[in-house]
């Protein structure tokens, strides 16, 4: 039975996972972290394309349920952790490697940066999440989506929503519709020179602190620096901008202009 504390949704249907499958393109030689691989809906995917695949759950029932299973499968490795806990590098135990996960909805931006701070070591990353979040992960400045999880997202990634997916795919059936979403690796970050990554997400927690705010006093509440409307007109950013009207290179640019030392920790 599912675990609602656990945020347990099974993709029930076999045609969505199927269809899932195949935007995973999975291969020989391929290695794959699954997150909250329950019953083994996906593992056996994975497992069928040759994939070695280390089958990540939490539930220990589930995960006995798992080990059995993979007695049928000589490729596929289960480690009963928690995403959030897991040294998750060593359990894949490769140099670089692919993770998929149909993840709880409640705590999708916790993995998210989970998943971020294993910097190189990932290749992608294709996720089922609900579509809220995902649309999130991918607006652009302007759209009412767009904040810090979209900043963030698209400095470490290139996030690409890939399906939608109703309830009725779910069981126990889920309130929302949901979708995959890939993150191909590295993002726009990757050109923007950002030694400390930790600080600049601190940063852009300051930016979008207070949403009807403009930019400039969520700032001045945070930072040492006194000019910044000066600061800002340099970088051609108007004194009235908030942070949901910023790109991530303006972002950026501002940070690198008040300097690591001004930015509280």
């Amino acid at each position: 039975m599912p675990r609602a504390r656990l945020g347990q949704n099974f993709l029930a249907d076999a045609g969505w996972r199927a269809r899932i499958a195949a935007e995973l393109g999975a291969r020989p030689g391929d290695v794959w972290l699954e997150i909250g691989a329950g019953h083994g809906e996906m593992t056996e995917f994975l497992a069928a394309h040759g994939a070695r695949v280390v089958a990540l759950e939490l539930d220990a029932q589930l995960a006995a349920g798992l080990r059995k299973r993979a007695a049928d499968w000589a490729n596929v490795e289960i480690a009963e952790a928690d995403v959030l806990d897991a040294d998750l590098a060593r359990l894949a135990g490769a140099e670089k490697f692919r993770i998929y996960g149909n993840i709880p909805y409640y705590i999708t931006s916790p993995i998210i940066h989970r998943i971020f701070a294993l910097g190189d070591a990932v290749r992608s990353a294709h996720l089922v999440m609900q579509l809220e979040v995902a649309e999130r992960l991918v607006a652009t400045p302007g759209h009412k989506e767009y904040g810090y999880l979209s900043v963030a997202t698209q400095f470490f990634s290139r996030p690409e929503i890939l399906l939608t997916i109703p309830p009725g795919a779910f069981r126990p059936r889920p309130k929302v519709e949901s979708a995959v979403v890939a993150l191909h690796f590295p993002g726009a970050g990757a050109e923007e020179e950002i030694a400390d990554t930790q600080l600049f997400l601190r940063f852009l927690h300051v930016c979008f602190a207070m949403k009807r705010k403009t930019l400039a006093n969520n700032l001045r509440g945070k930072h040492a620096t006194a000019g910044i409307p000066g600061m800002l007109k340099r970088l051609d950013i108007s004194a009235t901008a908030r942070a949901e009207q910023l790109s991530l290179a303006q972002f950026a640019a501002i940070y690198r202009e008040l300097g690591e030392s001004e930015i509280t920790p």
